[in-house]
């Protein structure tokens, strides 16, 4: 009995030795057949070239944003609500208000180019966090997909943290104090319908729309044009997606 047990054991132990020489021989077949698949890319190479190219993206979107007249004086200008355009309308008559839309849309803007500081560090967190599969999703996806990916997974997040620099931005220059006047004084003009609407969130969804609305911007600009993918990263990261 005792003679069977080492030539059994033997054979055991050189199973196993077998198994696993064949499962890692398997596993780099696969590998290979996947970076043949695409067209050599690795999945280190395509998660961190995604990952380069947001941060260059968010980086420069959310350094535009913040910087005096960031919103202010661009595309991303935030305006009234529309709630409120009835009541500067009837408030341009009235000794005080004759500029209160002018005066109210500054203020609004300030504070959101403000708050737009607090944005990057919530976007690179999102994008640390990002998988191969999110990576590889997105490199062949929509001309959109990655601003729409950062948006699904900060939005909330920097909806939270805008919104008491927002509140802090226009209590700063007077701005929410100066609005409560307006409605009240719109509020005692006869026969009007009373309103009372807050600038606070209006002023923050705008913000987060004018902040996503440029890191798309960034996002198609490096999808279409060779001459923004800075580093040979990028370059062959995007040129995956050129021949999808």
């Amino acid at each position: 009995m005792r003679k069977l047990i080492l030539p059994l054991l033997l054979i055991a132990v050189s199973f196993v030795s077998v198994q696993a020489q064949f499962k890692g021989a398997l596993d780099k077949v696969k590998k290979s057949a996947s970076s043949l698949k695409d067209g050599g890319l690795s999945q280190d190479e395509a998660g961190s070239g995604l990952k380069e190219a947001l941060n260059n993206g968010v980086s420069d979107a959310v350094d535009f944003l913040s910087k005096e007249d960031g919103y202010y004086k661009s595309p991303y200008k935030i305006l009234l609500p529309e709630e409120a355009q009835k009541v500067v309308s009837k408030l341009s008559s009235v000794p005080g208000f004759s500029n209160v839309e002018a005066n109210l849309v500054e203020k609004m803007n300030r504070a959101a180019e403000d708050a737009a500081t607090k944005a990057k560090p919530i976007f690179v967190s999102a994008i640390k966090q990002m998988t191969f599969k999110d990576a590889m999703n997105i490199l062949m996806g929509n001309e959109d997909a990655a601003t729409r990916y950062l948006e699904s997974t900060t939005y909330k997040q920097l909806y939270d943290e805008f919104l008491p620099i927002i509140q802090a931005s226009l209590d700063k220059v007077n701005a929410r104090e100066y609005w409560r006047s307006a409605v009240t004084a719109y509020n005692k003009i006869p026969f009007v319908e009373k309103t009372n609407p807050e600038l606070d969130d209006h002023v923050n969804q705008m913000a987060l729309t004018g902040l996503f609305s440029l890191v798309e911007k960034k996002e198609k600009g490096i999808r279409k044009d060779v001459g923004l993918r800075t580093s040979p990263l990028l370059k062959k990261v995007f040129a995956k997606q050129d021949g999808k």
